[in-house]
């Protein structure tokens, strides 16, 4: 603050000495040029006042006379008075014996009065020795020119007179220059003291002194900066504990997570942690790293890479030692962070294998004895009449519906698993669906449903695993049956530049718009009078899902209850068949 104070103290001090310095400078000039000038009207006057007494002695040529006369005249006047005649000869002197004096034709004043009747000038005299003011004149008689008259003046005298004014105007400039000095040093400190207080305010306001207040006297914009600096201080004040609250409560949302959560800048450097990323590193101290240097799994590290070039949201399944992990990652745009959470779901993992297992496990056990009690029944249904034959149809139909649900979970099993794979081919969607639309025809007569097929003739072949399609197909089309009678079944397929677009609508009953987004799971169905009654197991659209899925589809529904429904499926052209020559599933087909 002391550079402020001199900058502004140092600032005005220059500038009024500057200024008292150019004062004095051109007073003491222009009274010296005011006083010669008044001096030298002063000697042309006294010149013009000795021609009446001189110019006579001349014209006589009484220069006795006349040096007498200048000797008094100059002593009265205390001035130098010297008379020259036309030729430049000196005739009379007040100080000196003119008859030792030189020529003076070619002095300076007497050169100008020659020229324009009035000479002036100042210069140092080689007679007296002395710097002096000359003022000269022609001296006429009746129009006829006598000589000149000179009355000169010693400037010591004038430097004298200057000198004793120059002191006394010096000694009040002086004066008024250390009052002005102490008015400025005044006027400074009151400037810089706000601002010195405000700056001391605003580092302990850094340093997070909140409570910190500027009070001022003044009443200019200097209080209103003061006033406004308050207000921002207690402005501050109260985001800083809102902030300070907010990270309290997210210090203490984070402690509570107990799955692994991390923070990543866009160069993979740690910014925040959890205790529970922590203690899966086994690593406490790892703030400012790089997630490489302490987490060196080569599926995490492409799960963040995806994430640093694409910057976007992304929710993965990473496998780390014996763990399985459901790793979350949002990419922030603003911030340029990535946070991951990594929710560790091996029990589920391990508890899902276990119930596909024991589904897979039962379904094959229960499978052979359900075969032979249909047998059983088939041949007792053969060998009997009468109420009794009622009852074993029950029976059957019931142990049908239960070989139906246990080939589906053995087929649902088969998709689920990890090792599924699709074995692709070339198929032609037209002869497909038509093959299977014939194995339904009674059904489309007894439910008195028309079927419309629309397929471009010339429609290409696909790449896709044809088994799973006729699956898929025949799943689809047999859930339409069961909610449509006396209506219509409308099967379209489009062609995309990358996909294939398959639409199933129907006219039936439709499905109420809270049951849409469970349609899919296993055992699920809309009616479960209906579904009983039709023998439904409640899997076939949860087999469609993940035929669709294994062919990198999508399936969407559309419904409106009374209605009818629509099942629209896309499915890529070509599936990912690594370099293998796909063999045509209709070899005795002719090419399209």
């Amino acid at each position: 603050m002391k550079y402020i104070f001199s900058k502004i103290f140092g600032g005005y001090l220059i500038a009024i000495l500057l200024l008292t310095g150019s004062i004095l400078l051109f007073t003491f000039q222009s009274l010296r040029d005011h006083y010669v000038e008044s001096l030298e009207k002063e000697l042309y006057s006294l010149n013009y006042a000795l021609e009446p007494s001189i110019a006579p002695l001349v014209l006589k040529n009484d220069f006795s006379s006349l040096d007498s006369l200048v000797k008094s005249q100059g002593q009265k006047t205390k001035s130098r008075i010297t008379i020259i005649s036309v030729d430049g000869e000196v005739l009379a002197d007040s100080e000196k014996d003119p008859r030792t004096m030189e020529n003076h034709r070619d002095r300076p004043e007497i050169l100008a009065a020659i020229a324009d009747s009035v000479g002036n000038s100042i210069r140092y005299s080689t007679t007296v020795n002395e710097s002096m003011l000359y003022t000269a004149i022609k001296l006429s008689y009746n129009g006829r020119l006598l000589g000149f008259s000179r009355v000169s003046f010693f400037v010591k005298d004038i430097d004298f007179i200057l000198d004793s004014l120059k002191d006394r105007i010096f000694k009040i400039t002086s004066l008024v220059l250390i009052i002005s000095i102490f008015v400025i040093w005044i006027f400074s400190r009151s400037l810089t003291n706000p601002i010195k207080q405000l700056a001391e305010a605003s580092r302990r306001v850094a340093s997070g002194d909140f409570n910190t207040r500027v009070s001022l006297r003044n009443k200019d914009e200097l209080k209103h900066l003061a006033d406004s600096f308050n207000y921002m201080t207690q402005q501050i004040k109260s985001l800083f504990e809102q902030i300070s609250l907010q990270k309290e409560v997210l210090d203490g949302i984070i402690s509570s997570i107990q799955d692994g959560f991390l923070v990543l800048d866009l160069e993979g450097k740690i910014l925040l942690y959890n205790a529970g990323f922590s203690s899966l590193v086994k690593n406490d101290d790892i703030k400012g790293k790089f997630y490489w240097q302490v987490f060196q799994y080569e599926n995490f590290d492409e799960f963040v890479r995806i994430i640093q070039n694409d910057k976007k949201s992304m929710l993965q399944q990473v496998e780390i030692d014996d763990q399985t992990f459901l790793c979350s990652a949002n990419y922030l745009e603003v911030q340029k962070e990535i946070i991951i959470i990594m929710y560790d779901i091996t029990k589920v993992r391990q508890l899902e294998t276990i119930k596909k297992d024991f589904v897979m496990n039962v379904s094959h056990e229960l499978r052979t004895p359900l075969t032979a009690i249909k047998g059983f029944i088939e041949t007792l249904m053969d060998s009997m009449n009468g109420k009794n034959k009622k009852y074993l149809k029950i029976i059957n139909r019931h142990t049908d519906r239960l070989i139906s649900i246990v080939q589906d979970l053995l087929l649902l099993s088969k998709l689920e698993d990890a090792a599924s794979k699709l074995i692709p081919k070339k198929v032609k969607l037209k002869k497909l669906v038509e093959n299977i639309l014939i194995i339904y025809t009674q059904k489309f007569e007894e439910n008195n449903i028309k079927i419309d097929f629309i397929i471009d003739e010339n429609f290409p072949k696909i790449e896709a695993d044809p088994f799973k399609l006729e699956q898929l197909f025949i799943n689809i089309i047999d859930n339409a049956i069961k909610y449509t009678v006396n209506g219509r079944i409308r099967i379209k397929i489009l062609e995309k530049p990358e996909s294939v677009e398959i639409r199933f609508i129907d006219t039936g009953t439709g499905i109420p718009k809270d049951d849409q987004n469970r349609i899919f799971e296993r055992f699920y169905t809309v009616d479960k009078s209906r579904s009983k009654k039709h023998g439904g197991t409640g899997l076939g659209l949860s087999i469609v899902k993940h035929i669709v899925g294994l062919h990198n589809g999508t399936i969407n529904v559309e419904s409106e209850q009374g209605k009818g429904t629509v099942f629209i499926i896309t499915i890529p052209k070509r599936q990912n068949s690594q370099g293998q020559e796909l063999l045509d599933d209709d070899p005795d087909e002719s090419k399209i």
